[in-house]
């Protein structure tokens, strides 16, 4: 690559993409490179370590960075978190400040640069995080159903599916969402999808591609699809509140950030319900919604993690948002 100065490496990988760029310690964008997702929870471990070694030789060779940071969606748990540190701490190019870290980190850097804030991420799953400016941190499993999570595309599409369902067979609601899922994957009846989906003819990650139907839905009026709108804009609002609570945040004007990409279709319902609901329980605090892809964020961490100073971050962020794909 040639590069005369230090860089950094950073990484965001999330549920269908992993992005990468290069940058000088003093801000200039070398490179930056797209793969598929790796996400340890859709890929496994070391499928997703690989993509991330396979991005790294693509943008800077044999070269070795200063820094490298790696943000990715599936490191939930400490012990995941461990895990992938471990993982990636055999690749050559890694040192002892290699960060391994959940992409939460990235999209909330993305979204503000203040100490005392929250993110929610609500793209195929939601996650949620917390942070203070003494260090302090609150999360969650986000492990789905099992550790109390619901939502996302994943979520809303299992709801629709769910009503769809119920409409059909007659124990429930009368709903457009019945007619429209079944077109959705070219069948004749929500049975044949339900047949299709539990045979493995249909995978059931496909449910996650629903979501806009469903939004589509909710703008005509049906009255289900607006309800399962408005749950989804319930729970970003409560896990937001509640990471707030947990660090006694809920009285701070402190920056909500909000990302992901049910958050990024730009649903007026569902974003005026957020912010709505958001105001019941922490009142000071302010949504704040990225349509930038948090690579943007991982870049100016990785940066600030290898003692770059404000200019430099500052011109990191204007050249990567200036040009995103390049």
């Amino acid at each position: 690559m040639g590069a005369v100065t230090p860089f950094v490496v950073a990484f965001d990988g999330g549920g269908s993409k992993t992005d990468a760029v290069a940058v000088t310690i003093d801000g200039t964008v070398l490179a930056s490179a797209t793969g598929p997702t790796s996400s340890p929870h859709v890929v496994g471990l070391d499928a997703s370590v690989d993509v991330v070694d396979s991005l790294m030789t693509r943008l800077v060779g044999d070269a070795r960075p200063s820094q490298v940071s790696v943000y990715v969606s599936g490191l939930d748990l400490p012990a995941e978190v461990a895990e992938y540190a471990a993982a990636v701490g055999a690749r050559p190019w890694a040192s002892a400040s290699t960060v391994v870290e959940n992409d939460l980190f990235a999209l909330l850097r993305a979204g503000t640069e203040e100490r005392d804030a929250a993110a929610v991420v609500c793209g195929t799953g939601i996650n949620a995080i917390g942070v203070r400016a003494d260090g302090a941190t609150a999360r969650f499993a986000a492990l789905g159903g099992i550790s109390g999570d619901w939502g996302g595309g994943g979520g809303i599409g299992e709801a629709a599916l769910w009503h769809a369902a119920r409409d059909e067979d007659g124990r429930g609601r009368s709903t457009e969402l019945a007619p429209a899922v079944a077109a959705h994957f070219g069948l004749g009846s929500i049975a044949a999808v339900t047949e299709a989906l539990h045979l493995k003819r249909i995978a059931h990650t496909a449910l996650a591609s629903l979501s806009p139907l469903v939004f589509e839905t909710a703008r005509a009026g049906d009255e289900v699809a607006a309800g399962i709108v408005d749950r989804q804009a319930g729970e970003i609002a409560i896990m937001a509140g509640t990471v707030l609570r947990r660090l006694d945040l809920l009285r701070r004007p402190v920056p909500v950030v909000l990302g992901g990409g049910v958050i990024r279709s730009g649903d007026e319902r569902l974003l005026a319900t957020v912010a709505e609901r958001l105001a019941g329980v922490a009142p000071l605090a302010r949504p704040v919604v990225v349509l930038e892809a948090p690579i943007v964020g991982a870049a100016l961490l990785a940066l600030e993690s290898a003692g770059a100073d404000d200019t430099a971050v500052a011109a990191a962020r204007r050249s990567l948002l200036a040009h995103p794909g390049r």
